[in-house]
């Protein structure tokens, strides 16, 4: 499997994934085909993603700019149409409790309102450009999984209502049973505000709204090479050359170190593995999930889930270190045991889908948006940690905004700074690989405490 740590780029010899959405979502858009010739172009953009996506949908329609897509594979191939699906207010991995105490309430509230702006940026695409992506109903669920966690969720739910000032609310494990069964059901909190969809349907709409408002989109075009010459940037694949005087990389988590020497070791590729299972009886919908709404846990290493319009459950979350690693059948056996544990109803259930794919997790865990130092006019975003579907969307518009020479105006300041250089890269993924170990064992702890 493609490794942003080992690849340069991923070659047409990747196979594609064996995801649900893939098989579920039709024929790919249409585009302009593989990149052949040299040319020159105001932008370019690096990456055929949401935030690719996005960006060049904005300048086209906000700026009056044709911005150039160079996307390594097809349109979406990468975490964009690999993900959990969840639209909802978020971006990054760090506990409103802790954003508070290390950047204070202000810029909490800050960071919350950029994240709100983010949802309502996707509802706003989803309407005005008619995306049919199987969009559900409003809510998300945060779960606990022990009853010692209750607590600390109903401190959370004082903390939205107290100093974000948002409407979350705490759901008794009674009044939870008729939206999520089963033994780790021991109340939530409930965030009104996030929807599913379809994500390989989402990015599909934006790839077209983009082409419509006349953007061009180059797959089967991986940058192979970036020099600099005076205030240009000389971008090279394998048949062709484009010559941009802006350029915007929206690589994320499938940012390869080898892309710059400027971008390399300020995220660390993560990898997220999903498993779709067989249609479910109504009898264990009813003894499982017989609400379609979010749902995700309080574990140190989190699951991810939701019941999918045909029954299915789509079970997600963290497992493998490397990409070589990824396909080892144990990953998949570690979702469904965990899957089999949170409902047991569902013993015996089959799977008909496993794939996985790479989000990107900086050294704060929080997202970034900002001119590259020392690149002129090259801007960059990510860093959402796997839940970026609504903010990476919302801060393509962000790079467009800065592409056309205007600036990215936000009281969230830490958006805006550069994430630090991950020490020791040879190391990287021993760091990674220890740090699992010990959140597994504080997960154990947790457990045996409940038991």
């Amino acid at each position: 499997m493609y490794d942003p740590l080992v690849h340069a780029y991923p070659n047409q010899s990747q196979p594609d994934p064996n995801s649900f959405w893939l098989a579920h979502s039709g024929e790919q858009p249409s585009d302009d085909g593989v990149l052949t010739g040299d040319r020159d172009v105001d932008v370019a953009i690096i990456g055929g993603g949401y935030t690719g996506l996005s960006a060049a949908l904005s300048l086209a329609r906000d700026h009056g700019v044709r911005a150039t897509v160079l996307e390594a594979r097809s349109s979406a191939w990468g975490c964009s149409g690999r993900n959990g699906s969840f639209v909802r207010i978020s971006g990054g991995r760090v506990p409103w409790s802790t954003f508070v105490k290390t950047y204070g309430e202000h810029e909490a509230r800050a960071f919350f309102n950029e994240l709100r702006q983010g949802l309502d940026t996707v509802r706003d695409l989803i309407e005005r450009g008619s995306i049919e992506c199987e969009r559900q109903s409003d809510g998300v669920y945060k779960v606990a999984a022990y009853k010692t966690h209750v607590e600390a969720l109903q401190r959370e739910e004082r903390l939205y209502n107290n100093i974000l000032r948002y409407p979350a609310k705490f759901v008794s494990s009674q009044d939870l049973q008729g939206i999520h069964r089963g033994p780790e059901s021991h109340g939530a909190l409930y965030l009104p505000d996030g929807f599913s969809v379809n994500p390989l349907l989402l990015a599909r709409g934006l790839h077209q709204m983009a082409r419509e408002a006349g953007a061009i989109i180059h797959t089967g075009s991986p940058v192979t090479g970036w020099r600099t010459e005076g205030n240009s940037h000389v971008l090279v694949t394998p048949q062709g050359t484009v010559r941009a005087k802006n350029v915007i990389v929206a690589t994320n988590g499938y940012t390869s170190s080898q892309l710059h020497c400027r971008l390399a070791g300020r995220v660390l590729p993560v990898h997220s593995q999903i498993i779709v299972t067989e249609p479910m009886s109504e009898a264990q919908v009813a003894e499982s999930l017989p609400s379609d709404k979010c749902f995700f846990d309080t574990r140190n290493l989190l699951f991810y889930y939701r019941r999918l319009p045909d029954n299915r459950i789509m079970f997600g979350g963290r497992s493998a270190i490397t990409g070589q690693d990824a396909e080892a059948p144990r990953h998949q056996d570690y979702l469904y045991q965990a899957l089999q544990r949170k409902f047991p109803s569902l013993n015996g259930v089959g799977v008909g889908y496993w794939w996985g794919g790479w989000v990107a997790v900086t050294r704060n865990s929080l997202p970034y948006c900002y001119q590259v130092p020392g690149l002129t006019n090259v801007f960059t975003s990510g860093g959402c940690a796997g839940s970026g579907v609504s903010l990476s969307i919302h801060l393509g518009t962000k790079l467009a905004l800065m592409a056309a020479g205007k600036p990215f105006i936000t009281d969230a300041s830490i958006l805006k700074r550069q994430p630090d250089r991950y020490p020791l890269s040879s190391l990287i993924r021993l760091g990674q690989w220890m740090a699992y170990r010990w959140l597994h064992v504080k997960d154990a702890r947790d457990a045996k405490k409940a038991a």
